[in-house]
């Protein structure tokens, strides 16, 4: 087997076995091609059955040793997890990678916005643009719902229930979660769904929330071109993404005492863990409060 026949193997394993979405499964795959080229461009001879450990630490050494850490740490969990997809197949007894280990990141809390940055961003917003009302709306969504850009994009209108207000996402590895829908949301979406329908929509998007203006679905990088645009009208100093949107959702609601386990199923997270950095973040909100009002807090 060579590495163009392994690496599409486990393309189709991540896929099927493990149910990844389309987006991990390309992260994957980028950081093993980069690491077989780095083989070819070297005449090294190595194959996925006989791949040496120095041969890994090398790469890693050559093309990681000025960059950082957390890219080499990502292309060191992509070929670990290559290689033991190679063990479970029965290709391989021991992984080469087995004794490397990645290096210590430093944790970096998300970028959040307050109320009123969301407030302004959604402000910022032109009504009278043909498409202003579906690019608040999905602001209100990300907001309002705390969704990935992924799950918004996939959003059906099969999906939506506005008499219980709830709506149905397909999350990471295909789960399905009901997220609830607040009234402002709500009302913001009804409006555009009266919108949409006036465009000509195409019959392979009939069902697709969001569309463009050839009545195709949207794509990730429209929804980061439309948070993007609305973060320089408003002259924001913070660098943000649809992400920065649900990270401020949940903080938000952590702020306002809301539990960790209810946050983590409306976000869809598998461990609670992930969803306690949210608390994490209104600790540093809490110290700002106590540094400007309390005459001690300098």
């Amino acid at each position: 087997m060579n590495w163009d026949t392994g690496f599409e193997n486990f393309k189709n394993y991540l896929k099927l076995e493990r149910g990844l979405s389309d987006n991990s499964i390309k992260s994957y795959y980028y950081d093993l091609v980069l690491f077989k080229n780095f083989l070819v461009a070297n005449k090294v001879n190595d194959t996925p059955f006989n791949c040496k450990s120095e041969t890994i630490k090398n790469y890693l050494y050559k093309s990681f040793s000025d960059k950082k850490s957390r890219s080499q740490a990502r292309s060191i969990s992509a070929i670990k997890s290559f290689f033991n997809y190679l063990i479970f197949e029965g290709y391989i007894k021991e992984s080469p990678i087995s004794n490397i280990e990645a290096p210590k990141q430093e944790k970096k809390l998300p970028v959040v916005l307050t109320e009123n940055e969301i407030k302004n961003l959604i402000n910022s917003i032109d009504l009278n643009h043909d498409f202003g009302q579906r690019n608040k709306t999905i602001i209100e969504i990300l907001y309002g719902t705390g969704i990935r850009v992924s799950e918004l994009v996939n959003l059906k209108l099969s999906n939506i229930f506005f008499k219980e207000n709830i709506i149905k996402v397909i999350g990471k590895g295909n789960k399905e979660r009901f997220v609830p829908l607040g009234e402002i949301a709500s009302n913001e979406m009804k409006i555009y769904i009266n919108n949409r329908n006036r465009l000509k929509i195409d019959s392979k998007s009939s069902d697709i929330l969001f569309l463009n203006r050839y009545g195709r679905g949207l794509t990730r990088s429209m929804i980061f071109k439309i948070i993007s645009d609305a973060s320089k009208r408003i002259g924001l100093d913070k660098k943000i993404s649809p992400h920065t949107l649900r990270h401020s959702f949940a903080t938000h609601l952590i702020k306002n005492g809301a539990d960790l386990r209810t946050i983590q199923l409306i976000l869809g997270h598998e461990s609670i863990t992930t969803t306690e950095i949210y608390t994490h973040l209104d600790t540093l909100h809490l110290e700002e409060v106590l540094k400007k009002y309390h005459p001690r807090g300098d």
